[in-house]
């Protein structure tokens, strides 16, 4: 009797493999984030996308050298003409020296951690608040996995941009958040009218791509209608464009 009573208790197993997961979240994504539901996994999925985007960040310094992208951040800023040619000087090589690089590159996985745990938080809060029954993990495998196929598709698309641009063709201001403007922020010079170009940033098509996957992953494991999983989707979408207009404001 324990025993019968025990398997029936117990959490349904796992249909997929952790490493089946990161196949069929492309062509499957419904059925996936049905099988996450049981059994919540988000490190391999994770792990795979801190190495895509790390790499292009490497790839993307080593191509364009550290101290130039700072040089062209520090000409970017409003307090620019109040530096001497030294003082820029100076400032370039501290943050541009060797151990500046390896700051920038660490900073990245420890960063995209956070963002994957906060992201989490921020969807189990939200589609609970609004009726939804999901847990706190199957919520950060939600995060997860709806960035994945849309940095895949990122990665792939930049990466073969990098390799065939120089240096000296690639806009640095704009390099680190792709060389792919698949966005309307392409018609819009980012430096003179940087608002509105962080508030069109908001609808880029990789990023699109995420909003579906997330909506289709809060709905399954949240067990709740679309309604309430695309409302969550675009409350984070809006606190997005709101830290990057503010930063706009603040930096430029």
């Amino acid at each position: 009797m324990s025993e019968e009573i025990a398997t029936t208790t117990s959490e349904p197993a796992p249909e997929m493999s952790e490493l089946a997961t990161l196949g069929n979240i492309m062509i499957e994504p419904g059925r996936t984030f049905e099988d996450l539901r049981r059994k919540p996994r988000f490190i391999l999925a994770g792990l795979v996308t801190i190495m895509l985007v790390s790499i292009f960040q490497i790839a993307l310094v080593e191509k364009i050298g550290l101290d130039k992208m700072v040089r062209d951040r520090i000409e970017s800023s409003s307090q620019s003409s109040q530096l001497s040619a030294e003082q820029k000087d100076k400032i370039i090589e501290q943050q541009a020296g060797s151990v500046a690089k390896v700051v920038t590159y660490a900073s990245v996985p420890i960063v995209m951690t956070i963002v994957f745990f906060v992201g989490g938080l921020i969807y189990f809060l939200g589609i609970n608040a609004l009726g939804g029954t999901a847990k706190y993990l199957s919520s950060v495998s939600v995060w997860v996995y709806s960035s994945l196929p849309p940095t895949i598709l990122f990665f792939i698309a930049n990466i073969a941009v990098l390799l065939i641009k120089s240096a000296d063709e690639i806009e640095i201001g704009r390099a680190q958040q792709g060389l792919i403007q698949a966005n309307p922020s392409f018609f819009v010079d980012g430096k003179s009218q940087p608002v509105l170009s962080a508030i069109l940033q908001t609808f880029d098509l990789f990023q699109l791509i995420g909003w579906v996957l997330a909506a289709i992953g809060l709905r399954v494991v949240a067990k709740t209608s679309a309604g309430a999983a695309w409302a969550v989707v675009l409350i984070v979408a809006l606190i997005g464009v709101s830290v990057r207009v503010v930063f706009a404001l603040l930096f430029g």
